[in-house]
């Protein structure tokens, strides 16, 4: 049996994803239909390209389950995952001066 095109259901498939030469290479078809491949990336936070930095530190302890929301709002927005100035540990105080400089920096 010959696998048909997922996208025209005409032509042989040739392509990955599932689909022929000229559904491929049209404009906006390829995004319609993920990767077959069991090597692609996937989820939430795969993407090509230099991330952001996220506007403020998190003072959530690493391991909890709110440093765990914040990683996962930071890769949905695409920002870098962390923060030069997040907590690394119960009670840090470094988001806090962080925090501080930048007020103290905008009020100057």
């Amino acid at each position: 049996m010959i696998a048909t095109c997922r996208h025209c259901s005409k032509s042989k498939v040739n392509r990955p994803r599932g689909l022929c030469w000229s559904c491929y290479y049209t404009p906006n078809v390829k995004e319609l239909y993920p990767s077959t491949s069991k090597y692609a990336r996937r989820g939430v936070g795969n993407f090509t390209g230099n991330a952001p930095l996220p506007t403020a530190p998190t003072t959530a302890a690493p391991g909890t389950p709110e440093k765990l929301a914040v990683l996962e709002q930071r890769a949905k927005l695409k920002q870098a995952l962390f923060h030069p100035a997040d907590a690394r540990f119960a009670g840090d105080t470094r988001p806090h001066e962080f925090l501080k400089g930048q007020q103290q920096a905008v009020a100057a």
